[in-house]
């Protein structure tokens, strides 16, 4: 029987009949759903207080006299620490537990964002935010890490699915609620308070209610080698030709730095107020989520139907789709009415196709196993969080110069189409790897 907090084998589940102690399989699963909540929430919490600055900046920049480029700043700060922090972190973790460094990283961490809310000018907003992004961005990785160890890998699909939609659903409600806050003085501050307390809150739950397991449990459960990120490996995945040519293309896929501007973007060149623009994030939020889960239904179903080549032919339609959406969306003035609300839903329904659908599948199926993780990181993390934090330093800069509606043509609806053509390169490439290690799988179960 599994001792509390351990996590059931497969043979486990099968054989051990329940009892009422926490060890049965009917606690086990109270318990791992009750740990799943729990970093649900904390990931809530933790992305709430980067979107609490997209959504407000507009009256953070006029309570402290800032310019636009300060949220590229602002924004930069979080890709960069997410990019070079988020691995330490999940070192930390590995070496003295998860539960006990999630526990202060996006815990009691959540102090400094008390304190971000007591910034009297820009550069005590500047030291304070940073050194609370340098603790929001362990939430991620580590979270990841205890959801591989909480299930088995038949179960953690489903575990990782509940985790991303309630995060998402919660941004959709919460997005509007951030809002409002525009309408009380000093609200940005009020929501800096709020948030940091909710942040010690949920430090508390993760110590009440996600399970620990033993180390050896969590090697035995995936591979030591398999969960770290190994710079001598990410070197050499970058001489697979699809690899490489992931990390080339992700840099013109520029929607992330879209979203930290959205609002600014709705303020400064349509003239709304802060809390309508924030609904209309949330509208666009809601066409993500089902974006989401869209995408990945029509990616394996491109797969089936086109063999490696479907894949492809999904990620030019996206590109373009993506393309013409925002083109439309920021370079028309649609009004206050239904129609704009219409033309920001369907952007967003577009919007995540392309990484759950295409990217994400097709970095996974042209390396082996043992270096799937190092490839998500290099590819989704060090490559696009690095340019994700340049282009958001260029592009609050840009916006001053030139204005936001102009960029949003240049540097996301422009990238997009020109990464359409770009993929034109991947029939040629990405069959020939998949197949490739395809029969490298099939050697190794030959003679495995």
């Amino acid at each position: 029987m599994a001792e509390p907090g351990e996590r059931l084998t497969a043979t486990q589940s099968v054989t051990t009949h329940g009892d009422e102690t926490g060890g049965t399989p009917a606690g086990q699963v109270k318990r791992r759903r009750r740990g799943i909540l729990a970093l649900a929430f904390a990931n809530i919490v933790d992305g709430f207080e980067g979107g609490l600055v997209n959504t407000l900046f507009p009256v953070i920049r006029d309570a402290l006299s800032l310019q636009t480029s300060a949220l590229g700043i602002l924004v930069a700060i979080s890709r960069f620490a997410r990019m070079l922090l988020g691995p330490v972190w999940a070192s930390l973790a590995d070496r003295y537990g998860r539960k006990k460094v999630l526990f202060v990283a996006t815990g009691l961490w959540g102090l400094w964002t008390v304190a971000a809310g007591f910034a009297q000018n820009a550069t005590q907003l500047f030291v304070l935010y940073t050194i609370g992004v340098l603790g929001t961005v362990a939430s991620e990785p580590i979270a990841n890490g205890l959801v591989v160890d909480m299930f088995e890998a038949a179960e953690r699909g489903r575990a990782f699915g509940v985790l991303r939609t309630t995060m998402m659903t919660a941004s959709v409600i919460g997005t509007p609620i951030l809002g409002q806050l525009a309408n009380v003085e000093d609200g940005w501050r009020y929501g800096l308070f709020a948030l940091g307390g909710i942040s010690v809150l949920s430090g508390v739950l993760i110590l009440l209610f996600v399970p620990e397991p033993p180390k050896d449990a969590r090697a035995e459960a995936v591979g030591a080698d398999a969960v770290r990120f190994n710079v001598r490996d990410a070197l050499n995945l970058l001489r697979n030709r699809t690899i490489l040519f992931m990390a080339v293309q992700i840099s013109l896929t520029t929607s992330l730095v879209l979203f930290a501007f959205f609002v600014t973007y709705w303020v400064d060149a349509r003239g709304w107020t802060v809390a309508d623009a924030a609904i209309l994030m949330a509208v666009y939020m809601l066409g993500n989520v089902i974006s989401s889960f869209l995408g990945g239904l029509l990616g394996d179903w491109f797969g089936r139907r086109f063999g490696d080549h479907g894949r492809i032919i999904l990620m030019q339609g996206y590109l373009v789709s993506y393309a013409i959406s925002t083109a439309l969306l920021f370079q028309v003035d649609w009004g206050q009415g239904v129609a704009v609300y219409l033309a920001v839903f369907v952007t967003g329904l577009i919007a995540s196709i392309g990484p759950p659908g295409v990217a994400l599948p097709i970095i996974g199926s042209v390396v082996p196993t043992s270096v799937v993780a190092t490839a998500y990181a290099l590819v989704m993390g060090f490559v696009q969080g690095g340019f994700a934090a340049i282009l958001s330093l260029a592009f609050g800069f840009l916006g001053e110069a030139f204005g936001l509606q102009a960029l949003m043509f240049w540097l996301v609806s422009v990238p997009y189409t020109v990464n359409a053509v770009l993929w034109t390169l991947m029939y040629r490439i990405y069959p020939a790897d998949a197949s490739a290690q395809r029969a490298r799988e099939q050697q190794e179960a030959g003679t495995g």
